[in-house]
């Protein structure tokens, strides 16, 4: 039986909202691993919840968390991603989980998929304590040019982004454009691929509306500079065919780390997030954490066995 329990902690003076997802009646000290969502993603979303509940299927507490400014944290305006900020409340998120009882402080590991992949390097880079890390298709800078995408599409979300920067700047309210569009629509991802993995997602809370400044800060973040300074294990999760993070940038990430492994897969960015895909690399990130979490344990199936119980009804404040 999988326990889930809402909490909330704070990060910064932002009340953040987050759910722990632990075995019932596993040892009382355990390890846990703090999730990191991707580029306007949210905790509810299918693929993580279910590595969430895979984890504690697996004896392993899994502790989701929004950041700030999406989903069910706090802080506006909405829908904005600030790089800094969003590390802050991976650190937050970190220094909950050592708190809880029944966790291992010296324990606690980091997951996160595309841009919370690379999050997870460069907040690891600076807390010798985090125990092991998995960069799941991570962000690590963008490609010289966007498969798929023109000059002139370029150009016109540039252009949008730094409309919406400006309109910060001014402390107007954003100028929201699609996270996921078609081909040829403005919007921050546009391919075939991305259209497909939001079309049958079910959420509450994520929106398919991001403000584009985030885009200009991005362009000068590359996590995989802060990557030699990570002596942990690393695991860094690659798709092959990737448009949206290149093998290639990935790769370095995995080469830099001293500690630094990967697994690669003849897939697709998003189809990371599809179930039999999810599984697959879901089996390789337990193992990899089994090993470097001294946890001794048999997994279980993929998505465990979820109390019925509604969520939110343990909150913790």
């Amino acid at each position: 039986m999988i326990e889930q329990t809402r909490v909330r902690f704070d990060s910064g003076g932002t009340a953040c909202v987050g759910y722990l997802y632990r075995s019932a009646g596993a040892g009382t000290l355990r390890p846990c691993v703090v999730l990191a969502a991707g580029f306007a993603g949210t905790q509810d979303t299918p693929s993580i919840q279910a590595t969430a509940r895979a984890f504690a299927a697996a004896d392993l507490a899994a502790l989701t968390f929004d950041y700030r400014n999406f989903g069910e944290s706090e802080g506006i305006p909405r829908q904005v991603i600030e790089i800094k900020r969003q590390h802050d409340d991976i650190r937050a998120a970190v220094r909950f989980a050592r708190g809880l009882a029944g966790i291992d402080p010296e324990r606690v590991a980091l997951w996160g998929t595309s841009l919370g992949g690379g999050h997870v390097i460069a907040v690891a880079a600076d807390d010798p304590r985090i125990a092991a890390v998995v960069a799941q298709v991570p962000f690590n800078g963008f490609p010289a040019k966007v498969e798929g995408r023109s000059a002139a599409a370029t150009g016109r979300l540039l252009l949008v982004a730094l409309e919406d920067a400006l309109r910060g700047w001014l402390g107007r309210p954003p100028r929201y454009i699609p996270a996921v569009g078609a081909t040829g629509e403005t919007a921050v991802m546009a391919t075939r691929e991305a259209r497909q993995a939001i079309e049958g997602m079910q959420s509450s809370h994520w929106r398919n509306e991001v403000a584009p400044r985030a885009l200009l800060e991005m362009m000068r973040y590359k996590p995989g500079e802060k990557a030699r300074r990570v002596a942990i294990p690393v695991l860094v999760c690659i798709a092959e065919n990737d448009r949206e993070t290149p093998p290639e940038l990935a790769r370095e990430i995995a080469d830099a780390a001293p500690r630094g492994e990967f697994k690669s897969y003849p897939v697709a960015h998003f189809d990371f997030y599809r179930p039999e895909v999810r599984k697959m690399a879901i089996a390789d990130q337990i193992a990899f954490l089994r090993r470097h979490l001294r946890l001794d344990v048999r997994t279980t199936g993929e998505e465990g066995r979820v109390s019925t119980g509604p969520p939110g009804t343990h909150e913790r404040s």
